[in-house]
């Protein structure tokens, strides 16, 4: 009898064995099953398809995570678009246009923008440590190889300018970055972040913590976790000069006592701008300022903020060795160091009570918003996208979950009512339609940086997608002022004339509180990464009469619901051109 009950046990014993291995099986051929279909489904997307289909999928995930109506097939009707407009006529639009189908197919497009996240980081596997053996340091590098050094993410060893990027970072694209802004080290962490400076790092670390290979090098490292690899530029430095980064800036009047203004001072005979950028440059300084034959350096600050500027003929003679100007004025330079004051940023510690949305119509400014947030607060922000172009540039937040509640706020471009009440407050940036809806096209067919070719604006897609455009850029305010909970409004032409006075009221709206000093220094980087150089002029009107009369109709539209929500409206320039 206790035979057959052992071997009944051990009978048993073996069949939970075998259903155990047969379940593992069934979900790794699941799995393998799944990632196939998944590959199949992003190679159809990279095909050509016919110009009455939907653009490749892939070519538009790279950009802003939200994708243009007609880039998807399969379109669902949508309502009517301005709330309580009913009075407004409005064209006959294809439904494939509607905002409202866009916000509708949300779930789809978060599963495409999933996939081709997760294709994208499964390319940055970590090292092993086997392949770091045959890395080496001096592979086509100018610079001279120092060493590895320890990086404090609270105190930088390196504090001049900050560069990211987190897919194509080269050790001498980090050195000549460093080189051109006159700095002396270049060190390079974590396999994508580039860091200046001018004194070297005083603790070293072993060779083989330097174990991270730069994203856009194979074969050479570029740091490691909390671990710089860093070069000597001096090599670098000269093919560097002339000093294309100094930026004059304007005559102002000299503070009351200019020792105690700014840190740093030479006085030197026949002073020239060189001399004193190039002196300023290497005390990690912002800022040159000249008075005769004295030079001085530092940042902007509140006894000193460059806003109220002079007339340049008052600072004629100022430059002078003779001049006596004793000092009423000074000449003041932006020296090709940047202002590292708020460039921190880190993540919440703690989870975010209040959610916080910054929403925007495409083309409205809105990374723009972020750059000057994250540099503000020294939090980063979220979004309910994922833009890789973003990310490769230190926008960390994009690839946190958009629902974290790590981030100080979330950029988004949806307007449907679902959307809308997810978030507990939300600051709504406004933008003249006309500006950013050539701002959008721009996006769309030349990236965050390009503009769109002639060929694009005389095109039937210009027509095509003012119509469409158009009416989402009012509907998308209509429909936060009618489900927003707590709203902020902000209209990019006043945030980029009066900068620090509107950040202050941005800030303030996300419980925050900063230093004026930080805000100085985020007026000093204003610019961010991604504005566009300069403006394209165009030798004809984008915008026919008929685009004109439609655009002017919705501004009047959205100007009424602003007042009547006890809102400011629109500014005047948005009024009908």
């Amino acid at each position: 009898m206790a035979k057959a009950f052992f071997r009944l046990q051990k009978f048993l014993r073996r069949i939970q064995f075998l259903l155990f291995f047969l379940t593992a099986a069934y979900l790794m051929a699941g799995s393998l099953l799944l990632l196939q279909r998944t590959r199949l489904v992003l190679q159809q997307g990279s095909r050509g398809t016919p110009t009455n289909q939907a653009l490749p999928v892939l070519e538009e995930m790279s950009r802003v995570g939200i994708i243009d109506p007609r880039a998807l097939q399969n379109p669902r009707p949508g309502p009517r678009l301005l709330v309580g407009a009913d009075a407004l006529q409005e064209p006959a639009l294809d439904q494939r246009h509607s905002p409202h189908w866009l916000t509708s197919r949300n779930s789809e497009l978060r599963q495409l923008r999933r996939r081709w996240f997760h294709r994208f980081t499964s390319d940055q596997e970590p090292l092993q440590t086997a392949g770091l053996k045959a890395m080496k340091h001096t592979v086509e590098h100018k610079g001279t190889y120092m060493g590895c050094f320890t990086q404090d993410s609270r105190e930088r060893t390196l504090k001049g300018a900050v560069f990211y990027d987190l897919r194509k970072m080269t050790v001498a694209h980090c050195q000549e970055a460093c080189a051109e802004r006159a700095y002396s080290y270049a060190g390079l962490a974590y396999g994508a972040e580039c860091y200046c400076g001018n004194t070297l790092p005083a603790a070293a670390a072993k060779a083989e913590e330097c174990n991270s290979e730069c994203k856009g090098e194979k074969g050479s490292v570029c740091g490691g976790v909390n671990r710089l690899s860093v070069y000597s530029l001096e090599q670098l430095r000269p093919a560097a000069r002339p000093r294309r980064n100094v930026i004059y800036r304007g005559c102002f009047r000299a503070p009351e006592n200019l020792t105690d203004t700014f840190p740093a001072s030479l006085i030197q005979p026949n002073l020239t701008v060189e001399m004193c950028s190039e002196f300023c440059s290497k005390k990690e300084f912002p800022l040159a300022v000249i008075r005769g034959q004295e030079c001085y350096c530092g940042y902007p600050t509140r006894h000193f903020s460059l806003r109220e500027g002079t007339d340049g003929r008052r600072c004629s003679g100022t430059h002078n060795v003779s001049s006596a100007a004793g000092g009423q004025y000074c000449l003041v330079y932006q020296t090709p160091v940047q202002d590292t004051r708020c460039t921190d940023r880190k993540f919440l510690t703690t989870k975010s009570k209040v959610f916080v949305a910054l929403s925007s119509f495409p083309g409205a400014g809105n990374t723009w918003a972020r750059h000057l947030i994250e540099h503000a607060t020294g939090y980063y922000t979220g979004s309910y996208y994922f833009d890789g172009a973003l990310y490769n540039k230190g926008f960390k937040g994009e690839k946190d979950h958009w629902r974290s509640r790590r981030t100080i706020c979330v950029k988004t471009h949806e307007s449907g009512k679902t959307e809308i009440e997810m978030f507990d407050s939300a600051i709504l940036l406004i933008r003249n339609p006309y500006k950013s809806l050539m701002a959008e096209f721009n996006r769309k067919y030349a990236g965050h940086l390009g503009y769109a070719t002639d060929h694009n604006w005389k095109s039937k897609e210009w027509p095509d997608f003012v119509n469409s455009y158009a009416s989402w850029w009012a509907s998308h305010v209509l429909e936060w002022l009618k489900y927003g909970k707590r709203l902020l409004i902000v209209h990019y032409e006043e945030l980029k004339q009066s900068l620090i006075p509107k950040l202050k009221e941005m800030v303030e709206f996300l419980n925050v509180t900063v230093t004026e000093d930080r805000l100085l220094c985020v007026e000093n980087n204003r610019d961010g990464n991604f504005k566009r150089s300069g403006a394209k002029q165009k030798n004809f009107e984008p915008f026919t009469q008929e685009m004109k009369n439609l655009i002017n109709r919705y501004i009047l539209t959205v100007d009424e619901a602003l007042r009547g929500r006890n809102f400011s409206g629109l500014p005047r320039e948005y009024v009908p051109r």
